[in-house]
């Protein structure tokens, strides 16, 4: 019974595809065709769950044939993230002139990132005082205890590198592992590597030109390549957003939600409020919150239901260059180091609030200024190299935690709602990228305003 009811899923899935297909069709646009699928994948994930339970054999059979799609998809967009990210960043740092604006390039999304992981982690502290979260009013049940002891195990590998070591691991020492994904900080690595061979190009120019004429020409035709490539995987974005919010929703126990009913709300206000910052920031710089809401949000959907900074690099470059003006370099360089770097939402919203509810089970005062301001320093420098994937949150708390001398175990206890709060910090993370390179490349001068003024579907960038 269970077999055919997986298989009755599995045709309702099909048939929701199908709609999505007609829709593409009849030329609807994308940003259409990316919120219905959300919308579809919403309502028949409740009627999933309320059907036959969050946990039961048929939701988890059914979810394994949607993840061909869904999870499929994000293995699409992992598998262009790094020739991305290597021929974008080469290929812009070649048409530099002399290299002169790189590190000020560089210098500046950094600091947009740092800045505003600093301002997310006082939001988030506000926050945790205003709704007087307390990590020792939640029950641990088996599950969340043989969460805490599996934090405690991996705070080891965490706990024996101090922050100058961790620095080193940005360094590629075998950049061809690093293009594997090998280490959390692979993507970083990726970016330093890509820029050396960009500096090492321009340096030809004066010694070799000839043979940095050839590189060029090389590189140019690898990057005509990997656009195509991405730009077809683009495409499927609203069956991947379908297939992905369809599992979310009708595994997520709505049991557990209401037991930490609190927390998720908490989590959801820092994050929004953070958004908000965000847009003022943007307003700040002359740019219309609404129009650049209306631009990004496809981008934020898909990170929402994707949960994975590294696997939404490209949309978010495509976004950026396509529909908000920002130069190609810009664009690569904001969105592969925000996706390691200065994440707002699992780098400095989820640390933050953590060490908030948990210092006062060793007996210390989250509301003097002394834990106040050491826990926004702790956020900002651990922010760097922050794995761009899910459970990057975990990561980073693991190391401010154990920094701020705080128990780790304690973590586990939010297990049960782990993956519906990592949505919303996954989307924070890419607009703060995303507006760490319009705000870059508008204090460069080099940003197309005229791009951000017209009203660009991405079906026409993609045709």
């Amino acid at each position: 019974m269970d077999t055919l009811r997986i298989i009755i899923n599995v045709v309702v899935m099909l048939v929701l595809i199908g709609l999505l297909v007609w829709m593409q069709k009849k030329h609807v646009s994308f940003t259409k065709r990316v919120f219905t699928g959300l919308g579809l994948g919403l309502v028949f994930g409740v009627i999933l769950q309320w059907a036959y339970g969050a946990g039961s054999d048929v939701i988890s059979g059914s979810a394994d044939w949607f993840n061909l799609v869904g999870r499929g998809y994000v293995g699409l967009l992992q598998m262009v993230v790094i020739p991305l990210i290597m021929v974008s960043i080469i290929s812009a740092i070649m048409k530099l002139k002399g290299g002169r604006n790189l590190g000020k390039m560089s210098a500046l999304i950094i600091a947009v990132l740092l800045i505003t992981t600093a301002i997310a982690a006082t939001v988030s502290i506000v926050t945790s005082l205003s709704f007087d979260l307390k990590a020792i009013e939640i029950q641990a049940g088996e599950r969340e205890q043989q969460r805490g002891a599996a934090l405690e195990e991996r705070l080891g590998d965490v706990a024996d590198k101090t922050i100058p070591q961790q620095v080193l691991d940005f360094i590629p020492t075998n950049p061809f592992a690093d293009m594997t994904g090998a280490r959390s900080t692979s993507t970083l690595a990726v970016v330093i590597f890509s820029a050396f061979i960009g500096v090492a190009v321009l340096g030809l120019d004066k010694k070799k030109p000839e043979q940095a004429d050839t590189f060029r020409k090389m590189v140019d035709a690898v990057y005509a390549v990997v656009m195509r490539i991405v730009t077809l995987v683009l495409r499927l974005t609203p069956y991947g957003i379908l297939a992905l919010i369809t599992n979310v929703t009708a595994t997520t126990s709505v049991e557990e939600i209401l037991k930490l009913i609190k927390f998720v709300g908490a989590s959801y206000v820092a994050l929004i409020v953070m958004f908000i910052i965000h847009l003022i920031l943007l307003a700040l710089f002359g740019y219309n919150p609404v129009q650049y809401v209306r631009k990004v949000l496809p981008t934020l959907v898909f990170a929402f239901t994707s949960r994975s900074s590294a696997a939404t690099i490209p949309l978010n470059v495509e976004t950026q260059t396509k529909r908000l003006g920002v130069p190609e370099g810009v664009a690569n360089l904001s969105a592969s180091f925000g996706a390691t770097i200065g994440q707002n939402g699992c780098a400095g919203i989820y640390p933050a609030m953590l060490a908030v509810m948990i210092a006062p089970t060793v007996g210390i005062n989250p509301t003097s200024w002394d834990f106040i301001l050491t826990l926004i320093l702790v956020v900002v420098i651990s922010s760097f190299g922050v794995a761009g994937v899910g459970g990057g949150a975990t990561f980073a708390s693991l190391i401010v935690l154990s920094t701020m001398n705080l128990p780790v175990a304690l973590a586990g206890l939010l297990i049960s709602v782990e993956p519906l709060i990592d949505m919303g910090r996954t989307a924070l993370n890419v607009n703060d990228s995303i507006a760490a390179g319009v705000i870059t490349g508008k204090i460069l001068g080099e940003n197309d305003t005229e791009a951000f003024k017209r009203s660009v579907d991405l079906d026409a960038v993609q045709a």
